[in-house]
């Protein structure tokens, strides 16, 4: 019985899966969130490249 609750008391590797899933999604979240923002400057930096080379 001391075995049982040895497996089911130890949580160190149910806590470090946790942090690693959570380190997961805040990764994604942010490849997520940067790639929309470099379509926008991509576009943003197309259209002054475009403005200039109308005015010269």
């Amino acid at each position: 019985m001391r075995i049982v609750r040895k497996i089911f008391g130890d949580n160190k590797a149910a806590t470090a899966i946790e942090y690693g899933l959570i380190a997961a999604l805040i990764a994604v979240a942010a490849i997520t969130a940067m790639s929309g923002l470099g379509n926008s400057l991509k576009k943003t930096f197309n259209n002054v490249s475009t403005g200039l080379n109308a005015a010269t």
